[in-house]
């Protein structure tokens, strides 16, 4: 082989196992039951709502006595473990003999909501072996509205194992990406306050550039009907003491200054005779 047709080689291969490699480092996200043409637009737009907890990871541990000894994994819409490529999106592992058992799978997904929570079951999971009639395991995870916590309080409630068919895991945690949309609508009184405060800064803004620009008032005249204001004060103040007076407007004053009509009439006793003769 010549040296070009190897280095191509080299080449070709490099690029193929760059691409398988990247492949693999992809984590799978879910799958909803049916074919991707039957999703709905609705299925759609919750798996997106919940693709900011497909980072997390939540586990649980249960305890029942000294037989049953658990930890449960779970991801929202990712594999617990991505190496071991088997979909499974909540996991249960024996703290005691270390056995995994697969709960749900991500590749069998079902997704819907209410006004405050959202409802995600994983399917295919496991067999039951003896309870069930031997059915695959089901996980279902109840995520309720919490506002302000990005994910929270996972547990698990029950598990319904009793039953012939249908049986299932249920599990609850709290979440704002179930929340719904908050409408941030303003009152009448809002608008009505924010019309009068725009009204008001034209009113002021575009008064005071006429007044200096074109009118060419300076200093305190630049004031859009400076005159008007001025008097306003006057006859507000006018109006609170006419308003708030306690006395009546024609009660005497409390003092009289002394004026020319209270000073007597001269008198005409005359001291002509203290003049000598």
């Amino acid at each position: 082989m010549s040296p070009p047709c190897h280095t191509s080689a080299l080449l070709l291969v490099f690029v193929a196992l760059a691409v398988a490699g990247a492949e693999q480092s992809e984590e799978r996200s879910c799958d909803v039951v049916g074919d991707e043409s039957t999703e709905s637009q609705m299925e759609r737009a919750l798996l997106k709502k919940l693709e900011p907890l497909s980072h997390m990871r939540f586990n649980v541990t249960v305890e029942k006595g000294k037989t049953e000894n658990y930890i449960y994994h779970f991801r929202v819409c990712r594999e617990v473990n991505s190496t071991s490529h088997d979909f499974g999106g909540l996991v249960q592992t024996d703290r005691q003999s270390g056995k995994t058992t697969v709960i749900g799978r991500i590749n069998e997904t079902q997704v819907f909501n209410g006004s405050d929570w959202i409802m995600l079951i994983y399917k295919g999971g496991d067999s039951y072996g003896r309870h069930c009639s031997g059915e695959k395991r089901r996980a279902v995870i109840m995520i309720s509205c919490k506002r302000g916590v990005t994910a929270s309080s996972f547990s698990i409630i029950s598990e319904e194992r009793e039953k012939e068919q249908e049986c299932f895991y249920l599990f609850e945690m709290d979440s704002s990406v179930a929340c719904p949309a908050e409408n941030s609508h303003l009152s009448v009184g809002s608008i009505l306050l924010i019309t009068f405060v725009s009204l008001i800064a034209v009113y002021i803004i575009g008064g005071f550039l006429y007044q200096r620009l074109v009118v060419g008032a300076k200093g305190m005249e630049q004031i859009p009907h400076f005159a008007f204001w001025q008097d306003l004060g006057n006859l507000v103040a006018d109006g609170c003491d006419f308003v708030c007076r306690s006395k009546p407007r024609n009660a005497p004053a409390a003092y009289r200054g002394v004026g020319d009509d209270q000073l007597g009439e001269e008198s005409e006793e005359r001291d002509d005779h203290l003049l000598p003769m």
